[in-house]
């Protein structure tokens, strides 16, 4: 069976970007550091996909360049993954509290519809 977003677990993730970088010996390069340095350079790749592009012609061009932002998307994704696992963090756990703190800082009825930050509302 082939996964997807909808069959995956993230421990399974984490696990496929382990054995990747153990296959090849890449381990030794992977610290904490060096991994969110190379984080922000694989988010930056998938922001220079959607340079010049207006917001509006962003959805389309999402499908017209569909595989390679898709491929700068998972290397994200598996740097990401990566990190949390020379770290030691629990993202699901992380992804929760965050969510909470979220919600504390932008109650519904002060936050919906606006982009202020949560000192300015």
């Amino acid at each position: 069976m082939q996964k997807n977003d909808t069959t995956a677990t993230i421990q399974e993730l984490k696990a496929l970007a382990k054995q990747l970088i153990e296959e090849r010996d890449w381990q030794q390069f992977h610290s904490p550091q060096n991994l969110s340095m190379y984080l922000s350079i694989e988010a930056n790749e998938l922001m220079e996909k959607f340079l010049w592009v207006t917001k509006e012609t962003s959805f389309d061009h999402v499908d017209t360049k569909r595989e390679e932002i898709e491929g700068e998307a998972a290397d994200v994704l598996i740097t990401l993954l990566l990190f949390c696992n020379v770290s030691k963090i629990d993202i699901t756990q992380a992804f929760i509290r965050k969510q909470a703190k979220i919600r504390e800082r932008y109650p519904v009825e002060k936050s919906k519809g606006k982009s202020d930050k949560y000192d300015n509302l």
